[in-house]
């Protein structure tokens, strides 16, 4: 819980700073536009240099502002929430990723050359759910190998569950970011309506306004959900290797300790 409130005041500070800086920008920006036009007016040397292109930036910026920052403000705070989630869950699962070989390894020489007490403390000490799936294990070992299977089962799902936390939230943010982009379609055509019926004219310049909003408003949305669908597919894929590594190496395990007790 406290991790999630963590991530919404970091998602608002910095989704509304960027609105505000937006706003800022923007008023700057016309009144700079006003001063040249000021400035072109008054110009009759057909020798003045050209206009500086905008950059992507200022493109980017334009189009923000253009597409209703109010509404725009909405979908810039899912991709940034959304983007805070990934961010947090790609680097607790490569804090997860353990070398299993080097593992199973260690454990199987500390086992037979120093028995299942330093064995404990070396599953202990190593980070990654692979190694506390050991630990439980080991913990249970003098209650059988059986009582060590199914200590290593639970736990495993357990362990899964927390591999799996935060993703529902990023595939949330998913359908978000184009059902809040459509949203803005619908209002905006709304509006290009509204204009039609107050100017009692259909005409380009009369609609131009509302189909400008409604179409920004979709290429945000579908933009937001593009970033996040990759960063959720790649959380997918690093949860799949996980597990698949807690799997495979919970096998060697029990045989390690199948090996091990025949021994003692």
């Amino acid at each position: 819980m406290k991790k999630l409130i963590a991530l919404l005041a970091v998602a608002g500070i910095l989704t509304f700073g960027i609105s505000n800086t937006l706003l800022a920008q923007e008023e700057g920006q016309a009144q700079a536009q006003a001063t040249e036009q000021v400035i072109d007016n008054a110009q009759t040397n057909p020798l003045a240099a050209p206009k500086t292109d905008a950059t992507f930036h200022e493109v980017l910026k334009k189009q923000f502002i253009d597409g209703g920052w109010e509404f725009m403000t909405i979908i810039l705070f899912i991709l940034v929430l959304g983007l805070a989630v990934s961010i947090e869950r790609i680097i607790y699962l490569s804090l997860s990723t353990t070398n299993t070989k080097k593992l199973l390894a260690q454990l199987e020489e500390t086992l037979n050359k120093q028995g299942v007490e330093k064995a404990k403390d070396l599953c202990r000490d190593t980070r990654g759910p692979v190694a506390s799936i050991f630990y439980q294990g080991l913990m249970r070992y003098d209650e059988g190998l059986e009582e060590v299977e199914k200590s290593i089962v639970s736990y495993g799902s357990v362990m899964t569950g927390n591999l799996e936390s935060g993703a529902s939230w990023i595939s949330l943010f998913i359908a978000l970011g184009p059902m809040l982009g459509f949203m803005g379609t619908v209002i905006g055509m709304i509006a290009a309506f509204d204009a039609i019926a107050a100017a009692g004219d259909i005409s380009p310049t009369v609609v131009a306004g509302g189909m400008k909003v409604a179409l920004l408003t979709t290429v945000f949305g579908l933009i937001v959900a593009v970033i996040l669908q990759i960063c959720y597919n790649f959380i997918l894929n690093k949860i799949e290797g996980i597990v698949n590594d807690m799997e495979d190496s919970s096998i060697t395990f029990m045989d390690i300790l199948h090996n091990y007790s025949k021994k003692h």
